[in-house]
């Protein structure tokens, strides 16, 4: 079942580091929300991928380069890192405490789009 939780260990990194490792150039960050939730707020420069989407799109992301996953909370992109992982991407690293603890790392946040 897609929703069961992988077992592979996935790297794990605090907002402000994803943050720092974004901007600079060395990874893309992934959110794995629902639609909804993506157009009420986002970190600023994210690509939307829906969780449910990710097995189908995962081509559109780089497997050679570090892919930060974030979502509400961390617990659906520690599933999506898993999967990535097992996917064959060499780096992917779930952002603790998604979106939430990067509103309250005041990290830059966008609002809207598709």
């Amino acid at each position: 079942m897609f929703w069961q939780r992988p077992r592979s260990h996935v790297a794990e990194a605090t907002p402000a580091e994803a943050h720092e490792r974004i901007v600079s150039g060395e990874g893309i960050l992934v959110d794995v929300r629902e639609p909804h939730e993506w157009r009420a707020g986002h970190a600023a420069g994210a690509r939307h991928i829906p969780l449910s989407e990710l097995p189908r799109r995962a081509a559109e992301l780089p497997k050679e380069r570090p892919v930060y996953v974030i979502c509400a909370s961390g617990n659906r992109s520690r599933v999506a890192a898993a999967l990535l992982h097992e996917a064959g991407f060499t780096c992917p690293i779930n952002v603790n405490g998604g979106t939430s603890a990067w509103m309250r790392s005041a990290l830059p946040m966008e609002r809207g789009g598709a």
